[in-house]
Parts: C-alpha cells; sequence; structure tokens
C-alpha cells in the first residue's frame, strides 16, 4: 500500500462539477442542464491504482476527460503535485500534457488505421522532442517489449492485431511519454474475459516497474479487484464510497454498494452473497431528485434520503460513505446499522429466496 501521508498526494479533486448543455431555446440560450458530475472528491496518491466504478452515466469517464484535459469542469478544484490545472492557461496545461496520459477504452477506435503501431508509438515521443531521431526506434523497441510484444512488430499496422495486441500498443504509447498519471478508462471492457486478465496483470506489473499512479475506471467491481489499492464507488454523478480494496469488499457500508457486490457471481458457495435485486431506474440526470441520488432505488432509504443527499464522510478510519443511515452512528454502531441493512436487504421484495420477514434481525450475520 503507497505512502498515505499528505505530501505524497499526486493527485487531490475538490467538488468537481461537470454540466452539459441538454436542451436550448430558439436564441441558443440553455434551458437545461445533464449534471455529468456532481460535487466528486477524492485524492490518488503516489504508486496508488485509485479504482472508480459505476453504472453506465454515472460520470467516471467523464471526470477521467476532465482530468487529462479533454473536458473542462464547470466548477470545482482539480491539483496535480499541488498546482491547480483548472485554472491554467493552455500553455502551461500543455506542458503537463506528458505527465498525465490516457489509455482508451476502445482498442480498435483508438489507433490510427494508416499508421504502423512503431510510428503510432515513436508520435508522442518525436512530438514532445524527448529523444534524438536516432535513438526512437530503440525506445519503442524497448516499450514494444515492456507489454509483451516482438520488436519485429513494429512495421504491423492495428488491423494486424487483436483486441487484446492493440491495447498493449495503446498502453505502450502511454508508457512513451514517462507519465507519472495513467487515466484507465476501462480499458479491458472491450475485451474478452481470458484476455483482461492479461492485460489486468500487465497493468499492474507496469506499474510496479516504473512507479506509476493509475486512475482506474470500470462498469464492474470483480474488475478493478484486483488491481486497485483504494476504491470509489459512483452512482449518478455523485462518489457514494471510497474505502481501501479489502475494506470495501468484506465491509461495504453504502446500499448501492452492497448491491453491486452482491451481483458478483462466484464459484465457490461459501464467497456468494445474497442477490439484491434493485427496484425503479434511474433517474434522469438532467432532473436528479433533490435528496439522495439512489433514494428511489434503495431498500434502505430512511425520510431523510428524499430531502437532501448525505455528505461523503468519514465513517470508519480510511472508510468514506454517503449514506444517511450513518449519520448519528458511531464507529462502534456501525456493525448493528449494518445487520439492520442486511436484514432489510433480505427481505423477499429485495433478495432473492430471502430470509423470513419476522426473522429478528439481531440474528443475522456481517460479513
Amino acid at each position: 500500500m503507497p505512502n498515505t501521508q499528505d505530501d505524497d498526494i499526486l493527485l487531490e479533486v475538490s467538488h468537481l462539477t461537470k454540466s452539459f448543455v441538454a436542451a436550448s431555446d430558439f436564441f441558443g440560450k440553455a434551458t437545461s442542464f445533464v449534471q455529468a458530475v456532481d460535487d466528486v472528491s477524492f485524492t490518488i496518491h503516489r504508486g496508488e491504482c485509485f479504482g472508480l466504478v459505476g453504472e453506465s452515466g454515472c460520470g467516471k469517464s467523464t471526470i477521467g476527460k476532465m482530468l487529462v484535459g479533454l473536458l473542462t469542469p464547470t466548477s470545482g478544484s482539480i491539483k496535480f503535485e499541488g498546482k491547480e490545472l483548472t485554472t491554467m492557461s493552455e500553455k502551461e496545461r500543455r506542458s503537463l500534457a506528458t505527465d498525465i496520459q490516457l489509455i482508451f477504452q476502445d482498442p480498435y477506435a483508438s489507433l490510427n488505421p494508416r499508421m504502423t503501431i512503431g510510428n503510432i508509438i515513436a508520435e508522442p515521443i518525436r512530438t514532445n522532442h524527448l529523444l534524438p531521431d536516432d535513438q526512437v526506434e530503440g525506445r519503442v523497441d524497448e516499450l514494444l517489449e515492456c507489454v509483451g510484444l516482438a520488436p519485429y512488430m513494429r512495421n504491423r499496422y492495428p488491423h494486424e492485431f487483436s483486441g487484446g495486441q492493440r491495447q498493449r500498443v495503446g498502453i505502450a504509447r502511454a508508457l512513451a511519454v514517462n507519465p507519472k498519471l495513467i487515466i484507465c478508462d476501462e480499458p479491458v471492457s472491450a475485451l474478452d474475459v481470458s484476455v483482461q486478465a492479461q492485460v489486468l496483470n500487465l497493468l499492474d506489473d507496469l506499474k510496479d516497474e516504473f512507479g506509476l499512479t493509475y486512475l482506474f475506471i470500470a462498469h464492474g467491481l470483480n474488475v478493478v479487484k484486483h488491481i486497485s489499492d483504494r476504491v470509489g464507488v459512483m452512482y449518478l454523478g455523485r462518489l457514494m464510497e471510497i474505502a481501501e480494496e479489502n475494506e470495501l469488499y468484506h465491509r461495504p457500508l453504502c446500499p448501492y454498494t452492497q448491491a453491486l457486490l452482491s451481483a458478483i457471481p462466484s464459484v465457490n458457495p461459501k464467497l456468494r452473497r445474497q442477490r439484491i435485486i434493485l427496484e425503479g431506474d434511474v433517474p434522469s440526470p438532467i432532473d436528479p431528485p433533490a435528496g439522495c441520488r439512489f433514494a428511489s432505488r434503495c431498500f434502505a432509504n430512511i425520510a431523510a434520503c428524499e430531502i437532501t443527499g448525505a455528505d461523503l464522510r468519514e465513517v470508519l478510519p480510511g472508510h468514506m460513505c454517503a449514506c444517511h443511515r450513518y449519520d448519528q452512528v458511531s464507529p462502534e454502531g456501525v456493525a448493528e446499522t449494518l445487520r439492520e441493512l442486511q436484514y432489510v436487504a433480505s427481505r423477499p421484495t429485495y433478495g432473492r429466496g430471502g430470509s423470513d420477514v419476522n426473522a429478528d434481525p439481531a440474528e443475522t450475520t456481517v460479513d
């Protein structure tokens, strides 16, 4: 686990918000907005892999694009090594482009089909004048070997490679400029399951070899489990929970996180969780609810959830959660609150094959 002292913070995101215009009137004045990201705050430490998960449309990829400068935040702060990125000029922002790199989701669309992979990897080196021309080809061969491709493949075109091999080319291109932070925007979601494991292992090995820091964006908690040190869970533009990987998987506090974990299949009966079936639809990001974003689908919502959204706060040491169930709960009382949530989730309305509704919640167990 990387050092978590304040001096070791590489990236600090504070109250980050991004809105897109959804509709405008005859004169071009915006009349409605899509709240893609709403008041998101988190930190990433050097040498750490921070996983960001959530459903499609929750805003996780939008955050990644704001970090690399592809989108401009509506409000909020992004500090990289103590430097505020949102107020930088275009020239200053470009000077940091080599420090923050992006691995794209689609390995088919992210590579120029008219360029050989050797030229694709060499392009950022030449553009940023990192090496003399006579050393570029040698550096390309090194990068190809780092990602598990043979140097003789450098003269081939992207269409001659499989999806996993193309993603390896994308990883090599990101490494070419010696970045400090790599935004991995769902880098394995377009790959076969067997290939996903290979790419995840490669990213993990490269992280240790080059001392890299990752923001790893993914759909499923089962994917980020194998590579992340800490995990943040997003829902409809808001961060619902942040915890270390082991803590999140063994003691999820947020009802939404509990529902996501229950959906992960397992061949080991002892590791299976009772399935939590969420009802209802995700609210519209154009007109989000006034209270908690998850309240309309939550199996454990209370009256306060309909009025205002809970702040993301530290419920347990190093474990943050945005849920009104923990508003007046001491760290010692968290286990009791979790037992109550498990009891509610086990009702037949939400849990398939749930326990008796009249059962005593004190008799239920916490994972």
